[in-house]
């Protein structure tokens, strides 16, 4: 498993890196995704999409806050 984990780690960190140097425009197109899929189901699925955005949001958080061992905040409610 240590040597899986040792694998993984690189791919990882540029992951972050990426999340963190553009965290913004990956919000703003979770947000695009979220409000066309919303308007293509006309509202039938909103609570879930909010759902599925907010989870989407706090991975991204998580990603982007890995080297000062802070938990980000929760995201704002849509």
């Amino acid at each position: 498993m240590d040597s899986l984990k040792a694998k993984i780690a690189p791919a990882r960190d540029k992951v972050s890196d990426f999340a963190q140097q553009h965290g913004g425009k990956i919000e703003s197109g979770l947000d695009k995704a979220a409000r066309t899929v919303d308007q293509k189901t006309k509202g039938k699925y909103s609570d879930k999409i909010d759902s599925g955005t907010g989870k989407a949001k706090n991975a991204l958080g998580r990603l982007t806050h890995k080297d000062d061992g802070t938990t980000p905040p929760p995201p704002p409610a849509s």
